[in-house]
């Protein structure tokens, strides 16, 4: 399965992640499978409640508004992305605990190089097992 992201999209994940710093910002993706392939209509930028450089929690509010909307707009919910201000675009052990649904797609921004942000999306399974998956940027 690939991951389809529109170069805009991409854009404004990398900027929000930017002023969210020193904290990993987070959010959430959704949009609909087409030919096998997950094309992300929608991207949510929500609060990281942690105000963490090491760790997110989205603030339940904003999340439950994001799933409304989701419904709303009859997408499916691919899964969420966060950044990592300091480490590579990975899972983290605590990412790969925390990585409850196993359909999901986990995008990871890393700023470790701001000049040189680099994305990439991964499905963990079980949560230990993780292969990165094709992220396509048009």
């Amino acid at each position: 399965m690939k991951i389809i992201l529109k170069k805009s999209d991409y854009e404004q994940i990398v900027a929000y992640a930017k002023s969210q710093l020193p904290y990993e910002a987070c959010g959430l993706i959704a949009g609909r499978e087409v030919d096998g392939n997950r094309v992300v209509e929608k991207v949510y930028f929500l609060t990281n409640v942690d105000a963490s450089n090491e760790h997110f929690t989205m603030d339940p509010k904003e999340q439950l508004a994001t799933i409304k909307d989701v419904r709303s707009l009859k997408l499916e919910l691919f899964g969420n992305w966060h950044s990592h201000p300091e480490s590579p675009s990975r899972p983290s052990d605590e990412d790969k605990r925390l990585s409850y649904d196993s359909n999901a797609s986990y995008l990871i921004l890393s700023l470790m190089d701001l000049d040189n942000p680099v994305l990439n999306s991964f499905h963990v399974e079980n949560r230990q097992d993780v292969t990165r998956e094709i992220l396509e940027i048009i």
